[in-house]
């Protein structure tokens, strides 16, 4: 096997794992606060142990920086959360879907906050997407809550954008898992008052520790390494592409592990929601090897 064809199986076992998180959040019986507090935790830990073994420098230098990052962690605690309350709110299939509109929201944000050339075709991918959205929704009001999961979702999507551009900044500087590291420690810190706040019980028994395991450290902490690892030998195009199918994978799990079952308004708007996507990545990649930079 090739350096490209390694690459190429690095990057599809990276994704293929990206799809499990929402399967899993359905599955502990933990609020969306404490799932992602326990993810964070459990992941940061592993990209530690990760960053020592490749034995890369573990210190920002750049007080501009540490504070860049620091927000960011905000931003990711959020972004994690609401994930996850999309996800305990309807489906795991309608939590992918939602979220996965951050490159329409990343489109419009680069001009904005970049400077960067607006290219017309995003806005008619826009509306696609945005359509795709509304027909998933069943129910505009606020006590249906698959519109609030959807919101949740789209919230999520948003939040990711923000993210996006901040890591494109930060990784002309530093490795991508450098600051995945600082990120995730510190909306572990955002994170903690809230998690000591929650009411519900934390049970901690040996299947919950291993789903927690598989949460933090091989799908989120592992599977990017693999990402960023596979990346060496890709053309960020390809990557793209590749990371489209995430939603794909998640929407499968769903089905086979939870049988949760999409319906036809979900599917047709998952379809546009993906076919606008899958185009802006095609019609956008400038080599930025961050598409993923967490997830």
């Amino acid at each position: 096997m090739n350096d490209h064809q390694k690459s190429l199986s690095y990057v599809h076992l990276a994704v293929f794992l990206f799809g499990f998180p929402g399967v899993i959040g359905k599955i502990l019986a933990y609020s969306p606060l404490q799932l992602t507090w326990l993810r964070l935790i459990l992941a940061s830990l592993t990209l530690f142990i990760i960053i020592r073994w490749q034995k890369e420098k573990l210190f920002i230098f750049a007080s501009r920086d540490l504070l860049w990052l620091i927000i960011s962690g905000c931003l990711l605690a959020f972004h994690w959360s609401a994930f996850f309350w999309s996800i305990k709110l309807s489906t795991v299939a309608i939590g992918l879907l939602s979220y996965s509109t951050f490159p329409i929201f990343t489109v419009f944000l680069e001009p904005l906050l970049l400077k960067s050339a607006f290219k017309k075709v995003n806005l008619i991918l826009a509306i696609f997407c945005f359509l795709g959205v509304f027909l998933m929704v069943p129910e505009f009001k606020i006590t249906n809550r698959f519109f609030l999961a959807i919101i949740w979702g789209v919230l999520a999507g948003l939040s990711f954008s923000f993210l996006t551009i901040i890591n494109r900044k930060l990784s002309q500087k530093y490795s991508s898992l450098l600051v995945a590291f600082y990120q995730q420690t510190a909306a572990a810190i955002w994170l903690f008052p809230l998690f000591l706040w929650s009411k519900i019980s934390l049970e901690l028994n040996l299947k919950n520790l291993l789903w927690l395991i598989a949460l933090g450290s091989i799908c989120t902490a592992g599977a990017h390494t693999l990402f960023i690892k596979g990346l060496k030998y890709l053309e960020a195009q390809t990557s793209s592409l590749i990371s489209a199918l995430e939603p794909v994978y998640g929407v499968i799990f769903g089905y086979v592990l939870l049988k949760e079952r999409p319906d036809l308004r979900t599917l047709s708007g998952g379809l546009l929601i993906l076919g606008a996507v899958t185009a802006i990545s095609i019609f956008n990649i400038k080599e930025k090897k961050d598409f993923l930079l967490i997830k």
